[in-house]
């Protein structure tokens, strides 16, 4: 049955000094696609500023603000209305020969294909000394070596808000062991790819009601590509598939694509900002 699911994004911003001008973009709108219905986006300021959609270079719409009055305090809010299509993320049929999978991987049409999504960025770089950090089993299949790899990284790193940053290297959380969503996601997106995997970066919206894990804000996780099948979702940080409770936002090669709001500021002195997500779900009614 689908569920009718509400999300609401809240940002504040206070800046130390009078800001004159300021130019925001969010990437925080539910896509639709085949499992997910966007129903509605009510989107506010507190400066009472006019918002302009757009699309970006990856193809997700975006939001736009270009305030001309001077501030030093700004609120965002924004309301999205999401229908979700139950899904069962092991709907579907594997290769049998695993090898026919490894074949498809190592071709140069499926390298050329998703280059971007095979590419190491300063995200998902592995250390030098780590590059052996986890190896697929040739003998099982790709989807399996995924599924391993996703129990893997859920078990090497240890869930702790506050400990890492946006620009946290994947050198300081290996060492650590500490880490948020997108650390999880970094990391699962570098294994898969150092074992020749594309692997999409996901931003979006958990439903947490079932007790997973993640934090107040928005949610990350990955999406692999699997041969036969075509991309499947993977949420490191809770060990399982994506599924009914993830609301898809964007993806991308890493975080720096799926960033939810990027800005520039035309004011001296320091910023204090703040974001928070609420997820609640019902049963659609029929």
């Amino acid at each position: 049955m689908p569920l009718d699911y509400v999300v609401t994004y809240r940002a504040e911003n206070h800046y130390d000094t009078l800001v004159n001008r300021a130019v925001w973009q969010f990437l925080i709108i539910p896509e639709d696609n085949d499992s997910q219905e966007l129903v509605s986006v009510d989107f506010e300021n507190s400066l009472g500023v006019p918002v302009q959609h757009s699309v970006n270079g990856l193809g997700f719409t975006t939001l736009q603000l270009h305030p001309n009055v001077p501030f030093s305090d700004v609120r965002f809010r924004a309301t999205f209305k999401v229908m979700k299509q139950e899904v069962n993320p092991f709907d579907f049929i594997p290769l049998e020969d695993p090898s026919g999978g490894y074949r498809q991987i190592e071709s140069l049409e499926l390298k050329a294909q998703f280059e971007p999504f095979l590419r190491v960025t300063p995200y998902t770089r592995l250390p030098d000394d780590r590059q052996e950090l986890y190896i697929f089993d040739r003998e099982i299949s790709v989807f399996d070596n995924l599924l391993a790899l996703n129990q893997w990284v859920y078990r090497h790193l240890f869930f702790q808000s506050g400990i890492t940053h946006i620009d946290t290297t994947l050198k300081e959380v290996i060492e650590s062991r500490q880490g948020v969503c997108q650390d999880f996601t970094h990391l699962f997106c570098g294994l898969a790819r150092r074992n020749q995997i594309p692997v999409r970066y996901v931003s979006g919206y958990l439903h947490q009601g079932n007790g997973y894990f993640g934090d107040s804000q928005m949610h990350a996780w990955a999406e692999a590509y699997v041969p036969g099948v075509g991309w499947i979702g993977f949420d490191p940080t809770n060990d399982i598939l994506a599924g009914s409770n993830h609301i898809k936002v964007a993806h991308g090669k890493d975080y720096g694509d799926c960033s939810p709001l990027k800005g520039v500021i035309f004011a001296p002195g320091n910023n204090r900002t703040s974001h928070s997500v609420e997820v609640t779900a019902q049963q659609a009614q029929q």
